[in-house]
């Protein structure tokens, strides 16, 4: 049954309200194969897209997997893309998509073509090293996808402190809704950047660093065990998640008239 179908049997008094609303729930799941359910309502109930992780997964089910999301809700995303899965996608793309690559992001997004995402708001984004870039990229892309103009500076950690300044600046000026800060080793930059400004600074851990604080759990700790007020912290390496909450933040601004984009 289509959703046609079920908005005539609606108005012809053939269907309730209540099995009406169960169909349509059950529509927005898709199943493909025997490998997973898509839920295709997901952006629309909670404002962020369904998002495809490469990881442990046959660069087939990958491809299956993005075109179809891709079919359904005009675009995929997906996150820790490998060489072989792009390969693949490239392989088997149908004819009405098409693929943008960030090899930095290791990230995909497969989109119908000529799609351009809205623009409902303006986040900035700092990593504190060039180590750092990987995850910042992921949720660059991701805000991206949400809707957000990025302002991006990287190599900016606290080992040349002086070095922030001039893109904080520039967002500052620019009134972003929020920051995210990426950082490993000793994870201080979100602290010292939520220290100076009176937007929310959404902290991200990173794995890289050596010794005792290794896979940035010395990070993730730091970030917690903040005095700054004002800094919300996901978990290590989660450049997805966010780029999700800064899309949201940035989303509910523009909504609101609080931010001038």
């Amino acid at each position: 049954m289509t959703v046609d179908d079920v908005l005539r049997k609606l108005a012809r008094g053939e269907m309730d309200i209540t099995a009406a609303k169960r169909v349509l729930t059950s529509l927005n799941i898709r199943k493909v194969g025997d490998i997973a359910r898509l839920d295709l309502d997901r952006v629309h109930r909670t404002g962020a897209p369904e998002a495809i992780l490469a990881e442990n997964k046959t660069p087939g089910d990958v491809a299956a997997l993005s075109t179809e999301l891709a079919r359904e809700r005009g675009y995929a995303l997906i996150t820790r893309a490998r060489k072989k899965d792009l390969k693949e996608l490239e392989s088997k793309l149908p004819e009405e998509l098409e693929i943008d690559y960030n090899e930095r992001a290791k990230t995909i997004v497969v989109k119908q073509k000529g799609r351009v995402f809205s623009k409902d708001g303006t986040i900035g984004i700092m990593a504190a090293g060039t180590a750092d870039i990987q995850v910042a990229e992921e949720a660059k892309v991701t805000s991206e996808m949400m809707g957000c103009d990025v302002i991006a500076a990287y190599d900016v950690g606290i080992a040349g402190l002086h070095r922030i300044f001039e893109p904080l600046r520039e967002m500052i000026e620019k009134d972003v809704s929020a920051i995210i800060v990426v950082a490993g080793m000793e994870g201080a930059l979100p602290s010292v950047i939520a220290g100076l400004v009176d937007v929310p600074v959404i902290g991200v851990p990173t794995s890289v660093g050596y010794g005792l604080g290794a896979k940035g759990e010395a990070a993730l700790m730091t970030m917690l065990q903040s005095c700054s007020p004002g800094l919300a912290v996901v978990n290590i390496d989660n450049g997805f998640g966010a780029g999700v909450y800064a899309g949201l933040i940035a989303r509910r601004s523009a909504r609101l008239g609080t931010s001038n984009k």
